[in-house]
């Protein structure tokens, strides 16, 4: 096992022992301690980033079959 593999093992025991996390950067800066994500912040971002990306995708395909259905109109009926 790599040193640092173990190193980063430690260290986000730690932030999940503390279970500050993001939320109590500012009181541990203070404090002069080291600041981190959570694993189930970690986890709760992922998700986040997961749904913005389907969010984004559905977006764009909702503004392609937009533009498709105005072109539609716009043209002369016969």
């Amino acid at each position: 096992m790599h040193p640092a593999a173990l190193r980063t093992w430690v260290k986000q025991a730690e932030t999940d022992a503390t279970g500050l996390g993001m939320r109590g950067v500012a009181r541990l800066r203070h404090a002069g301690a080291s600041s981190g994500t959570t694993s189930s912040e970690a986890a709760r971002i992922a998700e986040l980033e997961r749904e913005n990306r389907e969010l984004r995708r559905a977006n764009q395909i909702l503004k392609s079959a937009a533009s498709f259905f105005a072109a539609e109109l716009d043209r002369p009926s016969r």
